[in-house]
């Protein structure tokens, strides 16, 4: 009886996956969003008096990202880019740290620095990637920007501003950062952000965008079965009550 009050009441009071599916639906039309699944939940023993049985499943604060990709749609404005594969861009994160996104709706800011659709400034090869003023820009596949002057004679070649920094993370674990950018599972302040880059290469689809990779199908149902667990464990609880309850009434009578 004590084991089974403990399973339905751990299974109400763990917020966790509550809260990662409530943020999948809050971002399903998100730019290159990525939704992630949550470490497997070990048994943790209750502290305190009681029986023995008091365990209680528990589960890790950190997330993985799941770089499963989503739709991609073109748009045809030239500052747009989608990554293929498992490719992320290097972006600069808060307190300059480095980290990793995969939202590619790009824009140059007043200061002239080209930066994502939240205002993280984009990195290149070298550091930040400056634009000069005016200039018409466009990006390949490998991340090169090339900027050309409109008031330039045609014969004139684009010229190489910077090369975004692209990384291959199939072969990293990634996990979400507070403010929602990505960086490899045990990164702490500076070190340890770098990705080594994988097998596969890192490359973009120009002029296009990548959508949320959470499908709200799948969101809905298990926001459904979330909420019948849920009722199947508060009829557990009641009926474990009723059971300690008629028990109660035996000894009286006895």
């Amino acid at each position: 009886m004590d084991r089974l009050v403990f399973s339905s009441l751990a299974a109400i009071s763990d917020p966790s996956a509550r809260t990662q599916l409530n943020n999948e639906i809050a971002n399903m039309s998100t730019t290159g969003f990525k939704k992630s699944f949550m470490n497997a939940s070990t048994a943790t023993k209750v502290s305190g008096p009681g029986f023995d049985t008091r365990y209680q499943p528990t589960n890790s604060n950190q997330d993985r990202i799941a770089l499963a990709a989503g739709p991609v749609l073109h748009t045809g404005n030239k500052l747009d880019v989608a990554m293929n594969g498992n490719t992320v861009m290097a972006i600069t994160g808060a307190n300059n740290e480095l980290a990793y996104t995969r939202r590619g709706d790009l824009r140059v800011n007043s200061m002239g620095l080209l930066e994502t659709g939240a205002g993280q400034a984009v990195r290149g090869q070298n550091g930040s990637i400056s634009v000069p003023p005016g200039f018409l820009m466009n990006i390949t596949e490998d991340g090169s920007i090339f900027a050309t002057n409109p008031t330039s004679p045609s014969t004139m070649p684009p010229t190489l501003v910077g090369r975004i920094m692209l990384r291959d993370a199939s072969e990293t674990k990634l996990q979400r950062r507070l403010d929602g950018l990505f960086e490899p599972v045990g990164a702490k302040g500076s070190e340890g952000r770098e990705i080594t880059n994988g097998k596969e290469p890192a490359s973009l689809v120009p002029q296009s965008l990548e959508g949320s990779n959470v499908s709200p199908y799948e969101s809905m149902v298990r926001l459904m079965e979330m909420n019948r667990s849920y009722e199947q464990s508060i009829k557990m609880i009641e009926e474990a009550k009723a059971v300690d309850e008629s028990g109660t009434q035996l000894l009286k009578v006895v």
